[in-house]
């Protein structure tokens, strides 16, 4: 009988195929003390897990430098190194080493119960970018437990020898748990043309490499792998987020037409690769990329960007067990995406961390809880709190900016004397920069819009700033009151609830009024449903995900925003924007 499970719609497309299932190793896991004498080998065990999980990912990471450019996708490289970093991680390896000394685990308790405790801290942290990053945790735990049980990964388990370029091959689906990134580049070389898993969300790890891959995919499906059984014929919708199992005949004809048609249309985005973003009336249109790491760029050029609108330096930070990178690293890592750029302007977010984003999940303090770290001490809150480690950065963004084009942006500024305090220290940064006779550039000044207190005094920040970025992520959740994170009341948070609408217009209509450059970094500019509503609004900059700019160009070559003016006014005093929108 045929049924549907729903999940998160992270990679558009359509796959059908035969059901392949792999049970996440961390299901059965032994618990038992060892001996005085037994603690010194558990360690070892340990030890030898850890170094050999290493191996492999050097290994993956070296098979795709042998690859080259046009298959080495970024974003796996970065989630390898995250991988990397997380298995050097001292929490990690002193918290399993406590279980094991002081209570007398054994090797794989002792490293569950570690998952357990920095899953937590994890569990805490309000951004959703990083609190998925407990999934790249939980892989590299398992992969540790897959060595020490002398399992290989599920992909390659998975695949039967010589199963490619038979001919009559039956096409599979993956159903896991989980995925790696390890997993996912031998997915790349496997016979799967879709996989469904029971976490995630959509910036998950398996849903970023997912898009960059262009592989239809569903994450967050809860208990897929239960449900489903070995060899059951699956489809994964991945535009809409569901799984069918066992579909009827129409219901399969019916998702092999929109394969079929998913499959023109992504030839069709192909060919706009080129095509300048110009609008039906002539107005021209900037489509930045978003990115997290400097190997990103790549993927940024490749979808035709034309620069960087948001480069997140926050990851530079994190994870490093307390100790920040210093001025040198920062440099290079910056540099090293301005040049990947091959000379499009680059704008470099200062860090954006804080309560909801410690730098060390191990040196949370006792009695420092925060309530609602949405509010706490985050982004430029806590640069200006310490102002010895944002000059660092500031100090290498612009020497960075001696390599090409670059813009600042600071995140959160709410307040005149934080705008003060910023413009202050970047004046300083650069004073010390002559003092050491250090070569830096030039970069144009720009603050964040995502407090509604900011939104309503735009004219303050139009006098200090070149331009502005509006990140509708956050200005959504602090104009509605709505915690993201929080389940039962997500389904508040409305992107086109009447106040976020007139926020937003309000800034953008007060920002070209005056000549200065407004763009949207947040999700909204890479939602083709949003598209015609903010260039009605007269949006002419939109940062988003690369693998969303194909899409959202088609849409724009669509419009005519001189009619699309009078119709985005009357979505504004709508009491019910969405049903205008809907039209």
């Amino acid at each position: 009988m045929s049924f549907s499970v729903h999940g998160q719609a992270v990679s558009r497309g359509i796959a059908i195929g035969r059901a392949v299932i792999v049970a996440s190793s961390r299901l059965d896991v032994a618990h038992y003390f060892v001996t005085t004498e037994q603690v010194n080998a558990e360690i070892e065990r340990l030890r030898s897990a850890r170094n050999a999980v290493v191996d492999e990912i050097e290994r993956v990471q070296q098979s795709l430098d042998a690859q080259g450019s046009n298959d080495a996708h970024p974003e796996l490289t970065a989630l390898l190194d995250v991988h990397l970093m997380l298995l050097q991680d001292e929490q990690l390896t002193s918290g399993v080493k406590h279980w094991i000394v002081e209570r007398h685990y054994n090797a794989e308790w002792a490293l569950t119960s570690q998952l357990e405790v920095i899953a937590r801290q994890f569990d805490e942290m309000e951004d959703p970018y990083l609190r998925e990053r407990k999934a790249d945790l939980e892989q590299v735990v398992e992969r540790m437990l897959r060595v020490m049980r002398g399992m290989v990964s599920p992909v390659a388990a998975s695949v039967q020898p010589g199963a490619q370029g038979s001919g009559n091959e039956v096409p599979l689906v993956l159903i896991a748990h989980d995925l790696s990134p390890a997993d996912m580049l031998q997915f790349k070389q496997s016979v799967f043309a879709g996989f469904v898993t029971d976490v995630g969300g959509k910036t998950s790890h398996t849903a970023i490499v997912a898009r960059s891959m262009d592989i239809p995919a569903v994450v967050g499906a809860r208990s897929a792998s239960q449900l489903i059984a070995q060899d059951d014929w699956v489809v994964i919708d991945g535009d809409a987020g569901v799984v069918v199992i066992d579909p009827s005949p129409v219901l399969l004809a019916e998702y092999g037409f929109k394969q079929r048609q998913g499959e023109v249309e992504r030839e069709r985005l192909a060919r706009l690769k080129n095509t300048p973003a110009v609008t039906l009336d002539g107005q021209k249109i900037e489509l930045l990329a978003n990115i997290e790491q400097p190997e990103d760029a790549a993927a940024a050029l490749k979808a035709s960007a034309v620069g960087v609108g948001l480069f997140r330096t926050e990851f530079l930070f994190m994870g490093r067990n307390g100790k920040l990178p210093d001025e040198e690293e920062q440099y290079m890592a910056y540099r090293r995406a301005v040049e990947g750029m091959q000379g499009l302007p680059v704008t470099v977010r200062t860090v954006d961390v804080g309560a909801d984003k410690p730098l060390d999940r191990g040196a949370s303090r006792s009695g420092d809880d925060h309530l609602n770290p949405a509010l706490g001490l985050r982004a430029i809150r806590w640069s200006l709190a310490d102002p010895a480690m944002f000059l660092v950065q500031l100090r290498a963004i612009l020497r960075a900016a001696a390599c090409g084009a670059v813009n600042l942006l600071v995140p959160m500024l709410a307040h005149a004397s934080e705008i003060r305090q910023t413009l202050a220290l970047v004046q300083r940064a650069r004073e010390q920069l002559d003092a050491r006779a250090q070569a830096y550039g030039a970069v144009r000044l720009g603050a964040m819009i995502e407090v509604p207190a900011a939104a309503l005094t735009i004219p303050l920040f139009l006098r200090h700033f070149d331009f502005l970025s509006i990140g509708t992520n956050d200005l959504i959740q602090y104009t509605l009151a709505i915690d993201r994170a929080d389940e039962a009341v997500s389904h508040l948070y409305d992107p086109v609830h009447p106040a976020v609408l007139q926020l937003l217009a309000s800034t953008i209509a007060q920002a070209r009024a005056q000549g200065k450059g407004v763009s949207v970094c947040g999700e909204m500019a890479g939602d083709v449903a949003m598209t015609r509503l903010l260039l009605g609004l007269g949006l002419r900059s939109f940062s988003m995900h690369p693998s969303q700019i194909l899409a959202v160009k088609q849409q724009i070559l669509r419009c005519d925003t001189a009619k699309l003016a009078t119709w985005a006014q009357s979505v504004l005093v709508a009491e019910d924007p969405a049903a205008l929108m809907a039209d």
